[in-house]
Parts: C-alpha cells; structure tokens; sequence
C-alpha cells in the first residue's frame, strides 16, 4: 500500500469514544495514516516494567478499519517523572553546569548508560508488541533529535564519552596538544581527563576544542538514534524506520543521522513561529526540501506539515487561504512522497494547545479541513505516477556541518553566517527555476555540472585533491572567500597565501582582506557595466591568470578584482571575493547556468516559482505563487492544464495559487 497523505494523532489525548468519529473525518479527507505514540511514554509505561498498549492497539485496529495504517514513534523525547524520579542523573546539565529539571520535554541526558537501558526495555518492548501486527507500516525514532536540547548535555556522562571521543581521534594527548595549539594560553594537557567540556568561562574556549565539541555532540546525537534503529531493525526488519528532521538545523549532521534510516522525513512550518512573524521566505522552505531530499537522494515523508496557526505562550498567524493546498504542493514538488500533517485536532493542554491542527478545539471541521480536502483530491493523480521517482537536478551545493559549526564558533563579521550563504546561492538559482541538490564532503562532484562551495573555510589535502580533480575533467566550481584559511582542527594555514594550494586552480592570490564593519563597498560587473554592493567582506586578490568578471569601485582596493574565473584543465573555477549584492549575483549565476547549458523550469515573475517533477508516465510543472497578489504568468505551450489551472490559463495565477500542468514524458 502506497501511503500519500497522514496525520499527526494523539488518541491519548481524548476521550476513547472521539476515536471513530476521527477515524470516519479522516476517511472523507483522504488520510491513509497516522502517526502515533511519540510522547507517551508514561501511558506506555506508567511504572517501570508495566507496559500497557492497549490503548494504542484499540486506535490502530480501528483507524485501520477504516483503511488507515500507523506509524509509532518511540517515545525517548520525553522520560516520564517516575524515572527522573527514580534515575535523577539523567537530568541534562548546561553550560553553567545547573541541572535542568523535569518539565517539557528532552530533560535527558543521551550518553546515559543509564537512560539508554531504560530506552532499551521500552523499545525492545514495543518492537516485540508490534513487530507481527500488518496495520504497522513503520517507525519515527524519538522526536526531532537535537530540538530543545540547546548546546546538548555537558554533565559528567557526557565528559567521559567526549574524553573517549578525542582519544579515539588523537591517540594521545600529545597529538592533541599538537593539533589543537594548546600552547597558547598555557592550555597544555597531561591525560585526556583534564579536558573540559565547554562549560562558561571568562573569556573564550579554544576553537579546536569547540569545533571537536560540536563533532562530539553530533556523533552522539547520530548514536543515540542508531542505537535505537538497531533494536527495532532487529525486531522487525520488514518495517520502515525514519526521523523527522528540521532543515537546517544544525545540532547533528542529518548526512550521517541518515545513513541507517530507511528514508528522511521532515518538519515544516511555513508561517514560521509564533516569534517569527514574517514566516520563512519561500526559497528558504524550497532550499529545505530539497536539503531533506538530498540526504539521501531519494523521496522523502514530511512528517510534519503546518495545517494552523502555531503557538505556543503566543500565537502565530493563521494560514490564509490556499496556502495550506500552495505549502502541499510545495512539498510535493521538492520531492515529498508522503504528507503528514500536524496535527489532527488542536490540544486543550499542555505546553501546545495554541499549536492548531486542522481540526480547532472544538474538533468539528472548519475551512481548513475542506482545503486538505480538496488539495488531497487533487494531487493523488499526480502523486500516484511520481512516487518513488527521484528528483535528479545538474547543480548542486556542497554542505557542511564542519564548515557550518566553525563559523558559529568564529564568525568573523557579526552577520556572516554559514547557513545564510549557503541560502544566497541557492536563492539566486532559485529565481532562475534552476533545480539544485545538497551534496557533503563525502558524495561525487562528477554527477553535476556546477558545484557551489561557499566559505569553505577547513581544508584538508581530499578535499583540495576532490576540488581539483573535478575542475580538471570539466566542472565547473565555484568557491568564495575564506576559502582553505584553517585545517580540520581549526588552526589557520601558516606555509602560503590563501586561497592556499588551490591557488592554480583558481588563478588568483589573496593579497589581504578587509572585514566590512558597518560598512559596503561599490561592485561592477564589467561585461555589461552593472553595478551593485558588496557588504560583509572582501578579499583583495591578484590575479595569476585568472580572468576578471567584477571589479571593486571603491575603498583602497578599487579596481582590483572582486569576482573571478579560471579555466583549468578541462574545466572552469570562479572564485567570488565578497558577498555580492542580488543584482550582481544574478549575473554570476545567468554566466554559469549558460557555460552549463543548465535547464530551467520557465520564466516566472518574483515570488512565483515553477518546478517539474518527472513521472513514470509524464512530466509535470508546479506552478507556485508565494505572494498575497494576483501574478501574471507565461506557461510553455508544451505543458497541458491538469489541475487547478482555471485562472491561470488565462495567464493570471491568484493569491497563493497553484497550478499543476502536465506533458507526456513518453515520446
């Protein structure tokens, strides 16, 4: 059975007779399952070693009457108070070393030898429970890994695992001494024991340290699940285990927590929280998607979808209409198979009873339920012909966590950000309706025509070997400022001038460089005399053979090279010295998607995008507008009207329309 459309239930939280009538409103919307169980662990559990399931076996035996399967969470986010009560040193302790209390949820510590034995019994429990039981399509291992837990635990547990961390890295702690400098500061080690974890101290901890800290935390974010999947796989090897990830979030690196799971799912809120009144922009929820889609480079569940107003101690904006259809599609588009919205019905209780479901409190259905409805109806024929049809765009960027965790650590400008550039460059394919991937250090440049490497400011010899080599046999690479200034530990290049030894292959010298406090500086692109703003940084660079394609018009280093390119055995190497302005990256990337010969999706007005999805037995084009206004399109007489096309054939797409198109792919 192929699963399109779910809900996020919690049966728990009403009375045993609502069940029925929610299993008969999720029949006539189209839901074709449920994820359940994820929080309660205390129902489950109530005292050490009583497990009661019934109530859970009651909601899946009759939502499955009505065609409906379930996927379990294990519900490890949220310890229940008898074990804190009986376990106290799980507690997680933060940077000020004062113990969290019981309360919210992620009050644990996930190095605990001890809490870990107490997920093993649940588990191994409900695995055993549920392994022969067919309405049980899968698993979600715990609840958004790393959300809550703020810098993770630094209590003693976890001081010992990061201990045996770095002495697995270094062999000794001399080596460590060595690569991390410990020279400075008189922060020379004799045993591994007397490394702190980075607790609050006067000044600042050493950035090797720091940038090993976040590599600790992520590994044992990627253990703690992996330990969890390894129960359940063993168990039940014919069910599908995932994890909802958020994004960018940067806690773990969702390459790796990915590795054993089964497929990715994500969560999505696309108004933004109730402290972010603007919502995500939607190259920002489009870059998310198809980061969630390229962690594994296949489709992907969202396990989480927006269907109301988010909340918490405030509350945030309502969807407008046809968003909730404009947020489905979205995701379809980006490459999810599956929707699951969250959540069914709005809680009375609890820490989110302001966080809305499709259904209010009053759990009787509203404009929201017959939008889902509709857009459910309208999208299975699509879904049914592009599930399981992977998404397989020519460009891509290059992602890092490393890169990511040592800007957090050293920023260097107070608004340079990692995760912020990594948006930029996608946003300026994104106008374009370029398709992109995500990529890691790890995977094959050879499958893309241009790879984007922003800030790549850890470099080791495979990854300036990887760079080099694809340049050399074709592709087109492009690299920014602060470009190889530090190895992997965090300690700057000290033998050559930056870019260091990728000098040759992009043809240019790092003369100095200028930090832009407060402050911008001028920008031409010279072949059609555009000019724009660099803001940020810059790098003053000479050239050593590399061709000019900007120039600063400003400060000291006016009319020294800003953007570069270089042709390189076979293939071409840009290198941008500053953070262009919109105007000006918009020629870098045209100049690129041309010398690629990069397909786009159609020439649409800003904030509409168009994206295709291919099918086993057709093509079909989303036709998205993310703005409150009417927009004005033109559509390719090769695409035909499937769905919801009525306005927009006459070449107007409403406020937060959408529009699907199709074309056969058979020819």
């Amino acid at each position: 059975m192929s699963v399109y459309f779910g809900v996020d239930y919690y049966p728990e939280h009403w009375p045993k007779e609502r069940l029925e009538t929610d299993a008969v409103l999720m029949k006539k919307l189209g839901i074709q399952a449920v994820r359940m169980g994820e929080f309660s662990w205390a129902k489950f559990e109530p005292e050490k070693g009583e497990f009661h399931f019934e109530w859970l076996d009651d909601a899946v035996n009759l939502l499955a009457e009505y065609g409906i399967k379930s996927v379990i969470g294990t519900p490890t986010a949220a310890p229940p108070a008898w074990i804190i009560e009986d376990d106290p040193q799980i507690l997680p302790v933060d940077e000020a070393g004062e113990v969290k209390g019981f309360g919210g949820r992620h009050h644990d510590c996930q190095s605990s030898p001890v809490y870990r034995e107490h997920i093993r019994r649940l588990v191994t429990a409900m695995a055993e429970h549920y392994k022969n039981n067919t309405n049980i399509i899968g698993w979600q291992i715990d609840n958004e890994l790393g959300n809550s837990h703020e810098k993770l635990c630094m209590c003693d547990s976890c001081k010992e695992a990061f201990h045996r961390f770095l002495e697995d890295k270094y062999g000794s702690v001399q080596r460590l001494n060595q690569e991390w400098g410990t020279a400075f500061w008189s922060q020379d080690y004799s045993n591994f024991g007397q490394i702190p974890v980075p607790r609050a101290t006067p000044t600042v901890h050493s950035p090797s340290l720091l940038l090993d800290w976040k590599r600790f935390c992520s590994h044992l974010v990627v253990d703690f699940q992996n330990f969890q999947v390894n129960i359940i796989k063993k168990i039940c090897p014919h069910h599908q285990v995932t994890h909802n990830l958020m994004g960018f979030y940067d806690k773990t690196d969702y390459f790796e927590l990915a590795e054993e799971l089964d497929f990715a799912s994500n969560d999505q809120y696309p108004t933004g929280y109730y402290f972010d009144p603007p919502g995500q922009p939607d190259f920002e929820i489009s870059a998310c998607l198809d980061f969630i889609r390229s962690v594994k480079k296949k489709n992907f569940w969202m396990m989480e979808l927006e269907s109301g107003p988010t909340g918490g101690q405030l509350v945030g904006r309502m969807p407008r209409p046809g968003q909730l259809k404009l947020w489905t599609s979205h995701c379809v588009a980006h490459g999810a198979d599956t929707i699951v919205y969250f959540r069914w019905r709005t809680c009375l209780f609890g820490a989110e009873q302001y966080w809305h479901g499709i259904l209010p409190h009053n759990g009787v259905p509203e404009r929201r339920y017959f939008e889902i409805q509709e857009t459910i109806r309208g999208l299975i024929p699509v879904m049914k012909d592009i599930s399981a049809v992977t998404v397989k765009p020519k460009a891509a960027i290059l992602f890092s966590y490393e890169q990511d965790w040592a800007f957090q650590i050293q920023p260097h400008h107070p608004e340079l950000n990692y995760i912020d550039q990594i948006k930029k460059y996608y946003n300026a394919f994104y106008r374009k309706n370029v398709p992109l991937d995500f990529i890691s250090e790890k995977e094959k440049l050879e499958d893309y025509k241009v790879v984007i490497a922003p800030l790549q400011l850890l470099m080791d010899s495979m990854l300036e070997e990887k760079f080099r080599a694809y340049v050399k046999n074709g592709g087109h690479l492009v690299l920014t400022m602060r470009t190889g200034v530090k190895n992997r530990n965090s300690v700057c290049e000290g033998t050559q001038a930056l870019p260091g030894r990728l000098a040759d292959v992009l043809g240019i010298t790092v003369l100095e460089y200028d930090c832009l406090l407060g402050m911008s500086v001028d920008i031409e692109w010279i072949l059609d005399k555009t000019w724009g703003h660099a803001k940020k940084w810059c790098d003053v660079l000479e050239t050593k053979g590399a061709e000019p394609l900007a120039f600063y018009r400003s400060e000291f280093y006016r009319d020294t090279p800003a953007i570069t390119v270089n042709s390189f055995g076979k293939g071409k190497a840009y290198y941008t010295a500053t953070e262009p302005d919109d105007i000006i990256m918009s020629k870098v990337v045209d100049r690129i998607i041309k010398e690629c010969g990069l397909e786009s999706a159609g020439c649409s007005p800003d904030g509409v995008e168009m994206t295709v999805r291919n099918g086993r037995k057709k093509d079909y084009l989303f036709v998205l507008n993310h703005t409150d206004l009417y927009q004005t399109i033109q559509v390719s007489a090769k695409w035909i009207p499937f769905v919801w096309c009525g306005e927009s054939q006459s070449g107007k797409l409403p406020p937060y329309g959408t529009a699907i198109y199709e074309k056969c792919c058979m020819d």
